[in-house]
């Protein structure tokens, strides 16, 4: 199975994950203090940064896409409760 390395900017902590796995279990099992609400890609507190690696990361979906609009988020920005990592490096900053 396919892993991604995801380091957490703020905290200084990469961890290796496998394939399919999202932000916010990863932001869990590492203590990154995301706040979020639901979970369920609707509230948009769980936002996230992608400082690099965005080619590495599950495509948006309507939802949360509609979500980050909402939100005024840039294109770099992803819910942390509905991205998944798909391999390689990734950068976030919380």
């Amino acid at each position: 199975m396919p892993k991604a390395n995801v380091t957490f900017e703020k905290l200084g902590v990469t961890v290796t994950v496998p394939a399919g796995t999202r932000l916010i279990e990863i932001s869990e099992k590492v203590g990154a203090s995301i706040t979020y609400g639901c979970r369920e890609g609707e509230c948009g507190t769980c936002m996230m940064k992608i400082v690099s690696g965005m080619e590495n990361m599950s495509e948006r979906s309507i939802l949360e896409d509609q979500v980050l609009q909402e939100n005024m988020a840039g294109r770099n920005h992803r819910l942390a409760c509905q991205a998944q990592v798909l391999g390689g490096d990734i950068t976030v900053k919380a």
